[in-house]
């Protein structure tokens, strides 16, 4: 290339300004090879450029915890759970990929996840999924939906890794942007933790796992960092595919390397593969290192340096190795049938220099890659936001009687974001390995930890893009809470949080400002619960042409259950317990199901988080379930407390006859936050009753468990099978 032709950085993603800014850093014109480095570390995938001066927070507010092992910065977060096991633990997005390619976008989404939790040093034990469409009957979401769900289950079924939990709901906001976002947790030992840097002068670097092929060529780095368009069909080459046999061999193999002490730092290959690898190893190592890239094991021999620093081929890992133990290494591999190649050197020059049969093809300070450009991006909040708040609700058509109550909670019950999810649960496999305690359709997934103890741990993910569209600081408060209660309905205690921010372009300041507003709630929300952010992922550039998806904060909590075996279902199983509400409740329908499902309506104000509340309840489920004191708990959320009867009756096989003491359509519907509905064990009443005086928790006996019919008193009743007809239906019919 000569000095006036003029470089297509801008068909790489980059501003004008980004390129004058790396021919300043550099003092030259970058080479190709340069070019391609820059451009997928500084893509908004990669670099969080627009995100971070909003992130920040996140660290700077966390509360204090004696569990944090690794937060904000690594791979993934890591926390000490006590009896000498940690857990990490973390959600990302791969929603572009998988509406380009539903099967592989989704399935590469779990295998990169995955490897995020195995370069921490842990086992993965267990996967999640939140997913997100557009409407449930329309052409596009029956293309998409089934391969999704096919990706994910063929990958996490082949790897062995049971599917706790998650979510699916429908919007018309995400026709054409689903959300995919995936969750990954690995148990280890504390002293097993392994770190992203390459340091020691002379110490080897490996890459191991599959070869490097064309594949995804820029895909996630790219393909996250654009918004979709007519030309979404052309994107295709830039998906990965995914392997899981191959992803198999090498968390085995990776485990031995460690268990061995054999890595020094060690970094897994996901977005903008080799080059961020190398980059962000280097600079957050001693600052130096020299690769040869025609050492790279290649699937395609035509290709050069930018494709090699570009391709997103999966299953890959690159470590950091004492010279004199590299035989080892590499015979670990071989055991396994891992492919392994050394492919360079840590240096002391403080330089990533890259070679190509001899002739240097990148040379750069590490960090001026790895640290990406940072905009403050002009924020605004929507001129329509105040429109949509005065838009109440409470001008609805509600139900005149008891008739109308039945009919709103079959409606409910039948749409198909509350409906039965069992078509797409029971591809997965929930009970592989042998520790999965509790599944879905539970309010949190739960898997033992230690055999002999009952030591556990419960994962729960939330969110509500119509809480967030309403008010994104209020919304995000919210997905927290309900995560946050969903963790402890199961008899844990919550310990730490991962999140996955959904939103449209970066660019709109209206976006920004919903962006701004979201972080700002997630900070509070986590300094107030005492459960601090220990990573996660922002996925910008989620609308097709102008048109952004609702903000989407998916918040996972991790809980620690002291005994699993005092874990808590949500069904009702037992005859003749009572039945008691926890909770304030007050007519709180801004966002609701009920108004969505209904009315197709979304205006007025979100329920108002009370994160006291939340706290004190937390505290009374972990000791009631400790006490024994009860037989199911279900968090009240979507739907309020008429579905999660419903859902608690279908679960355990069993109804319930209930008096409401005000209002029916509130007590009903409403989702007012903080909230619990459990089955206390007959006799223990009383003991219940002393907790809820010394927690601080609001209670009502409102019934008791039995019967074959679920009852509201004086307004309707409706059998458990005409509910299983209404709640079961659905997705199959849709779908097949």
């Amino acid at each position: 290339m000569t000095i006036e032709q003029v470089q297509p950085f801008a068909e790489l993603g980059l501003t004008q300004a980004e390129y004058d800014k790396i021919v300043g850093t550099l003092g030259r014109r970058p080479t190709d090879a340069e070019l391609a480095l820059y451009s997928v570390m500084w893509s908004e995938h990669c670099s969080y450029k627009s995100s971070k001066v909003h992130l920040r927070q996140l660290a700077a507010q966390a509360p204090p915890s004696r569990a944090l092992l690794a937060g904000i910065g690594h791979n993934a977060g890591v926390v000490d759970i006590g009896q000498g096991y940690a857990v990490t633990f973390k959600i990302e997005s791969h929603n572009h990929p998988s509406y380009v390619e539903p099967h592989q976008g989704a399935a590469t989404g779990v295998g990169g996840i995955v490897r995020d939790i195995l370069a921490m040093g842990a086992r993965p034990v267990a996967v999640m999924d939140a997913l997100r469409f557009g409407p449930a009957s329309a052409p596009d979401t029956a293309r998409v939906l089934p391969g999704v769900v096919s990706g994910i289950s063929a990958y996490g079924n082949c790897l062995g890794l049971p599917n706790i939990g998650g979510e699916l709901d429908f919007d018309p906001c995400y026709a054409g942007n689903p959300l995919v976002n995936a969750l990954c947790v690995g148990v280890m030992r504390p002293a097993d933790l392994q770190v992203a840097a390459a340091s020691g002068t002379g110490n080897q670097v490996i890459l191991f796992g599959a070869a490097t092929g064309p594949d995804g060529v820029g895909g996630a780095s790219v393909l996250a960092s654009a918004t979709f368009g007519d030309g979404a069909s052309a994107k295709r080459p830039s998906v990965q595919v995914g392997d899981p046999f191959m992803e198999k061999l090498l968390v085995e193999c990776c485990l031995e390397l460690f268990a061995a002490g054999l890595v020094v730092g060690i970094q897994d290959l996901g977005a903008a593969g080799v080059a961020c690898a190398t980059t962000e190893l280097a600079a957050a190592g001693t600052g130096g290192m020299l690769i040869s890239l025609d050492a790279v094991p290649l699937r395609d021999a035509s290709l050069g340096p930018p494709e090699i620093l570009m391709s997103e081929s999966q299953e890959r890992m690159m470590a950091v190795v004492e010279p004199g133990r590299v035989a080892e290494f590499l015979g670990v591999c071989a055991r396994w049938d891992v492919r392994a190649a050394v492919i360079g050197e840590v240096t002391d020059t403080g330089r990533l220099v890259m070679t190509w049969h001899g002739e240097t093809v990148v040379d750069i300070p590490p960090a001026s890659a790895a640290d990406g450009p940072v905009y403050a991006r002009p924020l605004a909040r929507p001129a329509a936001q105040d429109a949509l708040a005065a838009d109440d609700p409470a001008a609805l058509p509600r139900p005149a009687d008891g008739a109308g109550l039945r009919a709103d909670l079959l409606a409910l019950l039948s749409s198909p974001g509350l409906a039965d999810k069992s078509w797409v649960t029971d591809q997965y496999d929930r009970y592989v390995r042998g520790d999965t305690v509790l599944a879905m359709p539970e309010d949190g997934g739960l898997l033992r930890v230690d055999q002999a103890t009952g030591l556990g741990i419960a994962l729960a993910t939330d969110g509500n893009g119509r809480y967030g569209r309403l008010d994104p600081y209020r919304g995000t408060q919210l997905a927290l809470s309900e995560a946050y209660r969903n963790v402890a309905a199961t008899g844990a205690r919550p310990l730490a949080v991962t999140n996955c921010l959904n939103f449209g372009s970066p660019e709109d300041p209206a976006v920004m400002w919903q962006f701004a507003e979201a972080v700002r709630g997630l900070a509070d929300g986590c300094a107030a619960l005492g459960v601090p952010v220990t990573g996660g992922n922002v996925s910008f550039y989620n609308q097709t042409g102008a048109v952004a998806i609702h903000p989407t904060p998916v918040v996972g909590v991790l809980g620690v259950h002291d005994d699993v075996r005092r874990r808590v279902s949500i069904a009702f199983s037992a005859e003749g317990d009572r039945v008691v509400l926890l909770g304030r409740t007050g007519p709180e329908f801004g966002g609701s199901a009920w108004a969505h499902v209904r009315h197709g309506h979304l205006g007025g104000r979100p329920p108002s988080p009370d994160l006291e509340a939340e706290r004190r309840l937390a505290a009374l489920l972990a000791a009631a379930a400790a006490a024994g004191l009860l037989s199911a708990a279900h968090d009240l959320s979507d739907g309020g407390l008429a579905v999660a009867l419903a859902e608690s009756c279908l679960r355990g096989g069993t109804g319930c006859e209930v008096r409401l003491p005000g209002d029916p359509f509130t007590w009903l519907f409403s989702e007012s936050p903080a909230r619990c509905v459990v089955a206390v064990r007959a006799g223990a009443e009383a003991a219940f009753g002393r907790l809820l005086a010394g927690h601080g928790v609001p209670g009502e006996t409102i019934g008791a468990v039995g019967g074959d019919r679920l009852a509201v008193a004086g307004y309707f009743a409706v059998s458990l099978a005409e509910l299983a007809a209404a709640h079961t239906q659905t997705l199959p019919a849709l779908f097949g």
